[in-house]
């Protein structure tokens, strides 16, 4: 049997690749750094957030967190009583997280299947380094992960374009992320609004698999 992870690299450009690919080896070299700036009291916006995703997921649920990073958002994803299968494309950051007691797995959400079917997916800043060619195929995988009904929340970047240094980033207006969610068969359900100590605006939106 082919392996389907050869059949998606086939279908991604060697543009996708080439960017996805810098902005890996990027976090590998900045993930201990990246740790030590990330609070390890969540932001109130974000905790709120995870929670409503969370009245979503029965007792000891399954949760994917794609581009856990350092973890922090797993931790409190778990202490809300959910089962969490961290994942990052990061080598670095697993390591950080293995430091302290937690076990991830290497996932490259634009490349490799993702398994399921889980009662949610979480994916906080971290779909906004998907070139925009890619999105509607992750986006894709990501409702074929879900359970009928189950939730997903991602935040994005807001804004026009892209940027291509050391990290791709895409920006994406709050109405053209919203489209994409729906036409990959995600309604969405809640959304709030924020800006970070950066003054960069986010939008984060939690969405249901619909069929």
């Amino acid at each position: 049997m082919t392996d389907p992870t050869i059949i998606s690299a086939r279908t991604i450009s060697a543009r996708a690749l080439a960017n996805t690919q810098r902005t890996v080896e990027s976090y590998e070299g900045f993930a201990r750094e990246y740790d030590k700036l990330c609070s390890e009291k969540l932001p109130l916006v974000v905790e709120d957030a995870l929670r409503r995703m969370v009245q979503w997921v029965p007792v000891i649920g399954s949760v994917l967190d794609i581009g856990c990073g350092p973890g922090r958002e797993a931790d409190f994803v778990e202490s809300l009583g959910a089962v969490v299968r961290r994942t990052d494309a990061a080598q670095a950051f697993l390591d950080v997280q293995a430091e302290r007691g937690k076990q991830a797995e290497l996932l490259n959400v634009v490349i490799d299947e993702l398994g399921g079917p889980y009662d949610a997916v979480l994916a906080l800043c971290v779909l906004i380094h998907v070139d925009r060619e890619q999105i509607d195929p992750v986006l894709d995988k990501i409702r074929r992960a879900l359970r009928t009904g189950g939730a997903f929340l991602v935040s994005m970047r807001t804004g026009e374009g892209e940027t291509s240094g050391k990290y791709h980033t895409v920006y994406w207006t709050r109405d053209q992320f919203a489209a994409r969610l729906v036409a990959a068969g995600l309604s969405v359900h809640w959304e709030t609004q924020s800006v970070d100590s950066d003054d960069d605006e986010w939008i984060t939106l939690l969405a249901r698999r619909a069929r």
